[in-house]
């Protein structure tokens, strides 16, 4: 069961190892992102991160896909983790099971958005949230769960 699946471009650090998942009673994250699945160095910084009595999984967004709509994670309180908001589309576009997006974090850069203060899109980002919107998916913004969460859309 998916407990929530967030967008932080930082992915698992103290904010989401301690505040989210003890909030959640979240018991297996899944990092959904191609370039820490498929780098050594940031799956061990990555599992350094995880919090006691949790199982962490690191895959890309095409087998986080075949996994979650396979059924295997069902048994998990599964809290999902991405990077960014093109990977979290990707991912809700093709997992049914997700219907709430919670935007915890993006970088800013110039050119961007500000939907939050700690969230920044493009105008490409914002389109995907938009037709994820559409398709009935909710999407927040909230950077820890004691704050109020701002809906988007």
């Amino acid at each position: 069961m998916i407990v929530l699946t967030r967008v932080d471009h930082r992915l698992l650090h103290g904010q989401v190892a301690v505040s989210w998942t003890s909030h959640l009673s979240a018991d297996c994250i899944l990092i959904a992102n191609d370039n820490v699945a498929n780098d050594n160095t940031e799956k061990t910084i990555m599992k350094l991160a995880k919090p006691t009595g949790v199982k962490l999984v690191i895959k890309t967004i095409a087998d986080s896909i075949k996994a979650i709509n396979s059924g295997v994670t069902d048994k998990y309180k599964l809290f999902i983790v991405v990077k960014s908001i093109d990977d979290v589309y990707k991912l809700a576009e093709a997992v049914p099971a997700i219907k709430e997006i919670n935007l915890g974090g993006t970088q800013a850069a110039d050119g961007k958005e500000s939907l939050s203060s700690a969230v920044f899109v493009t105008s490409d980002e914002r389109q995907e949230l938009d037709k994820l919107v559409a398709n009935g998916v909710q999407v927040y913004c909230q950077q820890v769960p004691t704050e109020k969460k701002k809906i988007f859309g």
